[in-house]
């Protein structure tokens, strides 16, 4: 049966992954943690922010259910407002500049004294699902890729699929920029990367559009 599914969860998974790897306050708390802390906390913060995205998905998942079964016409709405909202992320990141540091901190900062694993993980947690553009984006992506027809155990495995994804990137992110040489070097040229991304979001909306 999975099979069937197969079309719609290739366009969430890439959809999801060129949002999760574009920098944003997850990328930014990640490495903040990884320079000040070091890897662990840098992992463990990752891993909260994985655990954060259960937040979005769980909600998401169930009022748009009954979104899709009770009112059509919403559902026409949410997926309009859905892709502009694609569009406003893709415009936003061709805007992006080259930043010499992230979020003004010292290039060479040593870390602070150390940070419990816990604590780590909640604020990854908390950073990831208190942002108000990821209810957004979730909903966006939910609405306008998944069919009225997809049953709630498939959309829960997309869930965890995106779960899995946020963690396992972040973590990587913990294990690359826990050098500060790496992170400077990135900082300098990480503006093309975001414009490449903005681009690819872009024509993703205006394809999702033109077929409402």
């Amino acid at each position: 049966m999975l099979s069937n599914y197969l079309g719609e969860f290739l366009a969430l998974a890439t959809i999801h992954f060129l949002a999760v790897v574009a920098p944003g306050p997850d990328f930014a708390v990640t490495i903040r943690q990884s320079v000040r802390f070091g890897r662990w906390v840098g992992i463990c913060t990752a891993l909260g922010i994985g655990a954060g995205i259960s937040v979005h998905v769980l909600y998401t998942v169930l009022g748009v259910g009954a979104l899709m079964h009770t009112t059509p016409w919403l559902l026409t709405v949410a997926k309009v407002l859905g892709g502009g909202y694609i569009v406003y992320l893709g415009v936003s990141l061709l805007r992006s500049k080259p930043k010499s540091t992230l979020d003004s901190e010292p290039a060479a900062a040593a870390p602070d004294a150390p940070q419990s694993l816990g604590k780590a993980f909640t604020t990854g947690f908390l950073t990831n699902a208190t942002n108000p553009k990821a209810t957004l984006f979730f909903l966006a992506i939910f609405t306008t890729l998944i069919s009225a027809t997809t049953p709630l155990g498939v959309q829960a495995l997309y869930g965890l699929w995106m779960c899995l994804v946020n963690a396992l990137w972040f973590v990587l992110v913990a294990l690359f920029f826990s050098s500060n040489r790496v992170r400077l070097q990135f900082m300098r040229m990480g503006h093309w990367f975001e414009r490449t991304m903005g681009v690819i979001l872009i024509l993703f909306a205006g394809r999702l559009l033109l077929s409402l």
